[in-house]
């Protein structure tokens, strides 16, 4: 009978954790921004380009093998492949905290790994951009260093590192269990150079990624950084709270030189979302291994404690996320009002019209930032660049409402290669957002433009193809 019930148990546990990674399958027929520029990346690779020696790629490589492995596919597809992703890393927030404390803790930490990577704003769980791609290097690292195997956590953390560059800070936090992992991160940093140069794209990395990312760094343009900063921790305080109540209960209860080391693994996890200065809510992801391993600790202390209390308190606070954020996923039959997708559903309409017009060979370049039309039309580029942002020097996080750059250096020289490309077809997906910043106020654009047609226009693009 024990056996029996044990297995009904194990099966119970694992339909809710498939159940909970495949809701995003709901999501399906639509892209968000932080997936789809490394989809079109992936699709450049599958057209036998390198990046940042072919085609620009402001994001370390492997950011772009997650989407080339599934041939950077749309739809249904794509969302399986999230799905297995996501059971990928409850499996290894299990394993850890299963390794640290027992069996229940590790089904817990699986449970909240799932949670929370379902009922947060959808812009934030659902895309798979480096930031959630970080989630399963940064749990598997943390568990070698804990089992004292120095050498494993440092390669795991320094593949981390090509996924995402704030594996810097994952590395930083594994040497707090053993100090010589941070060797072996560094190899692999310098393996990963080598092959860069070897193909020559090592400095057209630390231009794309690097020098890029830090102008990028300061931020959106407001008034008030710190009270920004401020409202966006407090958003996600508010809907993790329950995460966080059970992580502060779960550590105080360690011997006081292991609780030590795990505030020092979420301060450097912190650390992570602050690099950068943007708080963006997807970097905050940084954050849920060390909460949901930790924290599971402290429900399992909740529930085991004689203050009833506490699992109450904490079940209410849960609630919170599932509420605000369940009924996303039956409202997506009536996605077409949301702002957060509009873009997509419009460069949808923009694809449909190209690719009754494309033949074998054409190229395409879109003024703007909209990667998506490239994934939607899968065709190639003619330059290195695929979006206005190293043109203009305007971030897409501001380019729709503001028009400084924050940079300035080659933006001219990259304009002229582009007019100079002369693609097949070109997406102006920006000027009817922002006037001040549509392609015909650039010289070399309009000069470029001279020579193509109007040949379709949805409610936020304009489509020209080449008159020859």
């Amino acid at each position: 009978m024990q056996p029996t019930r044990a297995v009904s148990n194990i099966y119970v546990f694992v339909s809710v954790l498939v159940a909970l990674a495949c809701l995003r399958l709901c999501f399906a027929g639509v892209l968000w921004s932080d997936e789809d520029y490394h989809m079109a990346a992936a699709i450049e690779i599958l057209h036998g380009k390198m990046p940042y020696r072919d085609f620009w790629y402001d994001k370390p490589p492997l950011a772009s093998l997650y989407y080339l492995l599934i041939g950077a596919v749309p739809g249904l597809i794509l969302r399986l492949w999230d799905a297995a992703y996501i059971l990928l890393c409850c499996f290894l927030a299990h394993k850890l905290a299963r390794s640290w404390w027992g069996e229940v803790e590790g089904r817990v930490a699986a449970l909240l790994t799932a949670f929370f990577t379902t009922f947060y704003l959808p812009a934030a769980v659902i895309p798979f951009a480096p930031d959630a791609l970080l989630i399963a290097p940064h749990l598997a690292a943390i568990y070698f260093a804990r089992q004292g195997k120095a050498w494993a956590a440092g390669l795991v953390s320094g593949i981390g590192f090509w996924i995402n560059v704030k594996a810097l800070f994952v590395a930083a936090a594994c040497a707090v269990w053993v100090l010589p992992s941070l060797l072996a991160f560094a190899a692999v940093a310098v393996f990963g150079s080598a092959v860069l140069a070897m193909i020559g794209a090592l400095s057209g990395y630390w231009e794309q990624v690097w020098l890029w990312g830090l102008a990028y760094a300061p931020g959106e343009p407001v008034a008030h950084p710190l009270a920004l900063a401020l409202e966006r921790i407090g958003h996600w305080l508010g809907f993790h709270a329950g995460l966080a109540a059970s992580w502060v209960n779960g550590a105080w209860r360690e011997e006081r030189r292991e609780r030590t080391k795990l505030m020092a693994w979420l301060a450097l996890s912190f650390a992570a979302v602050c690099f950068g200065n943007h708080f963006a809510p997807r970097y905050f992801l940084q954050m849920l291994p060390p909460l949901a391993v930790v924290g599971a600790r402290g429900i399992v202390l909740a529930v085991d404690g004689r203050r009833r209390f506490l699992p109450a308190a904490l079940v209410v606070l849960m609630l919170v996320p599932f509420v605000r954020f369940a009924p996303r996923y039956a409202q997506m039959a009536t996605h077409a009002a949301w702002r957060d997708i509009a873009l997509d559903l419009d460069s949808q309409q923009a694809a449909a019209q190209i690719n009754a017009l494309k033949r074998p060979g054409d190229t395409l370049f879109v003024w703007g930032y909209r990667p998506d039309v490239y994934v939607y039309t899968r065709l190639g580029l003619a330059s290195r660049f695929w979006d206005s942002q190293p043109l203009t020097g305007v971030a897409a996080d501001r380019h729709l409402t503001a028009q400084t750059p924050v940079v300035n250096e080659r933006t001219s020289a990259h304009l002229r290669e582009v007019a100079q490309s002369r693609p097949t077809f070109f997406v102006d997906g920006l000027g009817l957002l922002n006037n001040k910043l549509k392609a015909e106020n650039f010289a070399a654009m309009r000069e470029l433009l001279r020579g193509y047609r109007e040949v379709a226009r949805t409610p936020l693009s304009i489509v020209y193809e080449r008159s020859d």
